[in-house]
């Protein structure tokens, strides 16, 4: 977060504890007279003639601040930060995990153009600026909830610091009167900070720039945006082209650490003479790097834990957010996004800490001994932790602190479960049969409809099933009236990335194979049995409401099911076909009362042989298995394949709280298949195997033929939707040679 002074974006891990607790009493006791209403308007009044000086003008301000209210919560906050007072191990483990590795490698590979051009504008390379992203806001996930004006409004009347926080009050006021921003639903950290990559406002009026070439700069709203806009910070703080920002070292015995310190400098020829050499060994400036640079070294855990040489690139990274933990952060998440190891020495701690999809499995794990925490979401709270003081009083431990660590989740995979029933999956709206389903349902193949003129858009059939033909200078796409089934997407010089099943059945029998739409409901989670299996929409003819050819070529359409009478729900979908499949369901409550629906796109991909494939993505995380009636919470080991031991030849699973991004691997085909998806917190992985395929006549012995891999959500996964309110769940598919 580009501020003047450290501040925390996004508190990540929060340890106030009693000592905290004690800072909140005294600082809510001694603001009380300040935070009385009164007084709260009056400084803030107060304030209203520095902000015309600025160009803030009078009405603005008034409309901005009436009705401001104070959140005394945030101050405890100011002396809370977590770079400062969480163990580094725990700090990096939370930021630098396998999930935000994985996710940022397929922002990486889904950005790429767009990333280039930033790079070669402002000389940052993509792995870092995509790090700045992961460690600010999960790439878009986590923008901060607390209501912006409020928070910087409390903190410049109340606290220390109120000059600092007054500066950034008034330059947000700027913005938002300056029509640049609107004051509406903007959240962001407690201290101020907001947007994909959390810039404080003053940075936002300083360094923001338009990324995107739509004459506006919003950090919010646009990818292109924020990631320029973090390039530009990055330049502007002295980052060097090429250059690295440091290495890790190992020390000679005897090292004295007092020549350890950002700012103490010396020639690499010094530190070599002193016997510091690199990890692994090699040259101590790294490619890049002239080799009479001057490097720092970095000891943040003292001279038993990893040690850094650090150079200008590593301060360009400090000048974000003040705090050494958080440039390792993004300095260590950007190497492991280059494909590096991460660090190699061991942190002087018997407890190492553990990452989200470690959480997840460490929950799973008490959930499987009794213990009622919720979900397992890789959220650590009072609940989760209190189950691990139990189960550290069963093993005997002299400490039970509550910590999650590494300590307790290796000795949980070894103890005996206490019980093997899970928790009911959470509810879904009940759904029944809508009045004009039947009729619909009477005429699969839709009416006759003028098709719109698009250069490589035609009407034509697939096997026989009425499908609209997409042609493009980068692949081919089907897509099935019935349905609005995407039926095949080819990419030029490639095969086709999904499997449609030889011997799929006449309409209205639903299609076998492609991507079918499952919608609101996924299976019959939920329902009764009088409802057709995954959903109304999947034996419905499709309207094509859109379409349109971009400058390269790449078709954009947009398509509909009917109007379904009292659902409350409306579904649209949208295909953006060229070097990539990009395909949107946008769910929208249009009803008066919240809505619990689950969705897949169930997509079945091409393969030469099932069971020799294997998918990337899935390990560690927490699965549900049809086969045992989701009963057992199970955590996956590794890559999924057919070949598991524990059910092998089969699969029909629920993956939970999933990354998002994932890679099926085909030796057969000589290929992967990336999918990448958002607003999809589950995968479901499915293969009949042979006894299940016998059974079913569009399949037989074609089974090895397909694995289906569904962006989803199922299961525990339910979206709840208000009234009005709408959700999009979002995946593309990229074809990689292997």
């Amino acid at each position: 977060m580009p501020a003047p002074r450290p501040t925390s974006p996004l508190p990540v891990i929060r340890r106030l504890g009693l000592r905290l607790a004690g800072i909140a009493l005294a600082l809510l006791a001694t603001t009380a007279s300040a935070a009385a209403p009164d007084s709260f308007e009056r400084c803030l009044a107060s304030l209203q003639p520095q902000a015309v000086k600025q160009g803030i003008s009078a009405a603005g301000f008034t409309r901005l601040t009436t009705g401001l209210a104070p959140d005394l919560s945030v101050l405890p906050l100011l002396d809370a930060q977590p770079e400062f007072t969480t163990p580094l191990w725990d700090y990096l483990a939370a930021l630098v995990d396998s999930q935000r590795v994985d996710d940022g490698r397929a922002r990486l590979a889904q950005h790429r153009d767009l990333l280039n051009t930033v790079s070669s504008q402002y000389g940052v390379d993509p792995a870092t600026i995509v790090a700045v992203w992961g460690v600010e806001s999960d790439y878009g996930r986590v923008f901060g909830k607390r209501p912006l004006l409020q928070s910087l409004a409390t903190l410049s009347c109340n606290g220390r610091r109120q000059p600092f926080f007054r500066g950034e009050l008034l330059a947000l006021l700027k913005l938002l009167d300056a029509g640049d921003l609107q004051a509406e639903g903007l959240t962001g950290s407690w201290a101020g900070a907001f947007g994909h990559t959390q810039f404080m406002p003053s940075t936002y009026a300083r360094i923001a720039v338009d990324g995107d070439g739509d004459g506006r700069r919003d950090l919010v709203a646009s990818i292109p945006d924020a990631l320029a806009s973090t390039a530009n910070y990055l330049a502007k703080a002295g980052w060097r082209t090429g250059q690295p920002w440091g290495i890790e070292v190992s020390l000679p015995p005897g090292f004295n650490p007092a020549l350890a310190g950002r700012t103490q400098r010396k020639p690499l020829a010094s530190w070599r003479a002193l016997g510091i050499v690199p990890v692994g060994g090699g040259a101590l400036a790294p490619a890049g790097l002239p080799a009479d640079s001057n490097a720092a070294l970095l000891l943040p855990t003292g001279a038993k834990g990893p040690a850094w040489l650090v150079f200008r690139n590593y301060d360009a990274i400090y000048a974000y957010n003040a705090a050494e933990s958080y440039a390792l952060a993004i300095a260590t998440l950007a190497d492991r996004l280059r494909g590096g190891t991460g660090t190699v020495a061991a942190w002087p701690t018997d407890d190492p800490g553990i990452g989200r999809r470690e959480r997840r499995e460490l929950q799973t794990l008490l959930l499987a001994r009794g213990h009622d925490i919720g979900a397992a979401d890789g959220m650590v709270g009072t609940a989760t932790r209190r189950a691990i003081q139990i189960e550290q009083q069963r093993l005997g431990w002299t400490s039970s602190d509550g910590r999650a660590g590494q300590r307790i989740l290796t000795a949980l995979r070894s103890a005996p479960p206490l019980r093997t029933s899970s928790t009911p999956m959470p509810a879904s709206t009940v759904f029944t049969l809508p009045p004009n389903h039947a009729r619909l349902a009477q005429s699969p193949a839709g009416p006759a409809a003028a098709l719109p003129k698009v250069d490589g858009l035609t009407l034509g059939s697939v096997q026989g099933f009425p499908a609209w033909q997409v042609d493009t200078p980068f692949a081919t796409a089907a897509i099935a009236v019935f349905g609005g089934q995407l039926l095949s997407y080819i990419p030029k010089g490639g095969q086709d990335l999904l499997w449609l099943s030889p011997s799929a059945q006449a309409l209205p029998t639903p299609i076998r194979g492609g991507s079918p739409v499952c919608w609101p409901y996924f299976g019959r989670q939920g329902q009764g049995s009088d409802v057709p299996s995954h959903g109304f929409v999947r034996t419905l003819a499709w309207t094509l409401t859109e379409a349109r050819r971009e400058a390269d070529g790449t078709m954009l359409l947009s398509l509909a099911p009917p109007a379904l009478e009292s659902l409350g729900l409306r579904l649209t979908m949208q295909l953006r076909i060229g070097r990539t499949l990009e395909q949107r369901l946008v769910t929208e409550n249009t009803g008066g009362q919240p809505v619990s629906f689950t969705q897949a796109l169930h997509n079945y991909f091409r393969v030469d042989d099932a069971t020799r494939v294997d998918v990337q993505g899935l390990d560690g995380l927490t699965y549900l298995d049809k086969f045992e009636d989701y009963a057992t919470p199970r955590v996956q080991r590794g890559d999924w394949n057919l070949r598991d031991p524990r059910d092998p030849g089969r699969s029909d699973r629920i993956y939970t709280q999933a990354g998002g991004h994932y890679v099926l691997k085909d030796p057969g085909l000589k290929r992967r298949i990336e999918i990448t998806t958002q607003g999809s917190a589950s995968l479901v992985a499915w293969n009949p195997g042979a006894a299940g395929a016998a059974k079913m006549a569009d399949v037989g012995a074609r089974w090895r033929d397909y694995v289906c891999l569904e962006a989803a959500n199922a299961g525990p996964d339910v979206v709840t939707l208000a009234p009005g309110a709408r959700h999009v769940l979002q995946q593309t598919l990229r074809l990689l040679p292997l």
